[in-house]
């Protein structure tokens, strides 16, 4: 088997790429938690260390990284906290050096949120209005939508035709599959003809860092179209009572700055179901890669995949409840 191409990312590799667009590295390197790209923060001769991104290769055209760039940069023109790419002495984000593409960030610390804490919610609702507020003005001309076909139908293609399941528990993970994305489908047609706009796209809690001043969102690496409520779920956890009292705290933040449509309730669940699928297909497409199956040695078992199977049987009946409701 051929060595993955991020075996070639040595550490010297690391520097001397930094070396070649201006940024003259002090030798200290430290890789952070990443695996769809390899991400290092960098010691500098002069000033505070960076974080330098390099891109996995053949993922993105170069199209689709300069659109991220400009779209961090976008909001951070409008004083929104988010974490540009900074210009190198050639005057671009984006770099090449022996094969690999890379960009360097300024180093930006903080915590995880803690979402329980009064105020975080409607505070980090606020911070995706404002987003979204900017995300509406335009569109992506090189970045993908979110939806049923790449996130769904696609997804549950390539793990059965890359026999990526056990071969007992193929059939009852595709029924199971295709059940709960016709329960996707209705969500979808019950919602109707919601706007798409650009998103943050993969707004989980990891992706949010909080510091003094507030929170501030990193990793704009999954930037799609979208319902805006892709950014909104996935700070909800708990039973349905539960999840409902923290999207009224989400949702009237969130108001303060850009409206939100109620008929995109109906779709939590569908995009929580096709964010299953598609992230079992994730890691099936990148295990050529030698961190992923280090990182997730459960990956392919037959126990992870009956999960699975699980998982999709009890959002095939959810996806037919009534969404959440907002309080009057």
């Amino acid at each position: 088997m051929d060595a993955h191409p991020f075996s070639r990312l040595t550490p010297d590799c690391v520097l001397n790429a930094l070396d070649s667009v201006g940024f003259h590295t002090d030798g200290r390197l430290l890789a952070l938690n990443s695996y769809e790209n390899r991400v290092y923060q960098v010691g500098l001769d002069e000033g505070d260390p960076v974080v330098a991104k390099f891109y996995r290769p053949e993922r993105w055209s170069d199209e689709a990284i300069l659109e991220e760039h400009r779209y961090t940069l976008e909001l951070a023109d409008a004083e929104l906290p988010t974490v540009p790419p900074l210009g190198a002495t050639n005057g671009t984000t984006l770099h090449r050096f022996e094969g690999f593409r890379f960009a360097v960030f300024p180093r930006q610390g903080g915590h995880a949120p803690e979402l329980d804490a009064p105020g975080t919610l409607q505070r980090l609702g606020r911070l995706l209005g404002r987003i979204h507020a900017v995300g509406a003005l335009r569109r992506f001309r090189h970045r993908p939508s979110l939806d049923i076909a790449t996130f769904g139908e696609e997804a549950r293609e390539y793990l059965l035709e890359q026999q990526a399941l056990p071969a007992d528990l193929s059939a009852s993970y595709a029924q199971s599959a295709a059940m709960a994305l016709d329960g996707v489908r209705r969500c979808y047609d019950r919602a109707g003809d919601v706007r798409l706009l650009r998103l943050h796209g993969d707004c989980h809690v990891g992706n949010i860092l909080w510091t003094d001043d507030g929170p501030h969102f990193v990793d704009f690496d999954d930037i799609r179209s979208g319902p805006a409520v892709q950014d909104l779920w996935m700070l909800l956890s708990g039973d349905r009572i539960t999840m409902t009292l923290q999207l009224g705290q989400v949702i009237a933040g969130y108001r303060d700055f850009f409206d939100f449509d109620p008929r995109e309730l109906h779709l939590i669940e569908a995009l929580r179901t096709l964010r299953m699928i598609h992230y079992a297909c994730w890691l099936a497409q990148r295990w050529s890669d030698p961190a992923f199956p280090q990182a997730f040695p459960w990956f392919g078992t037959p126990r992870y995949w009956q999960e699975r199977i699980l998982e999709l049987r009890e959002q095939i009946a959810v996806l037919d409840e009534p969404p959440l409701v907002l309080a009057a």
